[in-house]
């Protein structure tokens, strides 16, 4: 399991990286199992930390996608429209979700921090 250190983590297992791209964690990823769809936040959103942006569906569930800050959504992943499985392949890459412009995040941990939760799990 990956927890990169460049990186802040929420509570519901979302990444938001210095630039405002937000993703789902590595332990996300691989507690859902095979992602089969991504809904994607539609641009231009304007969210508060918190807010449901989208769903991820997996052979074993459905899951709300939060976002781990304020801002407005600026650009989502495209290739997940196509190619969900990104986001169990290359959570931290290529399966990023959406990116965020005037970013104001939310409650948020250090990756130390948050792979202390995991492992407490």
């Amino acid at each position: 399991m990956r927890f990169p250190d460049d990186l802040k983590y929420t509570e519901d297992h979302e990444w938001l990286s210095p630039a405002g791209r937000v993703g789902i964690t590595d332990y996300a990823q691989d507690a859902l199992g095979d992602v089969v769809f991504v809904e994607l936040p539609e641009v231009g959103t304007a969210v508060k930390a918190g807010d449901s942006v989208g769903v991820i569906e997996s052979v074993k569930s459905v899951s709300d996608l939060y976002s781990p800050a304020g801002g407005t959504v600026a650009r989502v992943n495209e290739k997940l429209r196509e190619q969900p499985e990104l986001v169990n392949q290359d959570p931290f890459g290529e399966g990023w979700v959406f990116e965020l412009e005037d970013v104001e995040p939310g409650p948020v941990m250090s990756a130390e921090e948050y792979q202390a939760k995991v492992e407490s799990e």
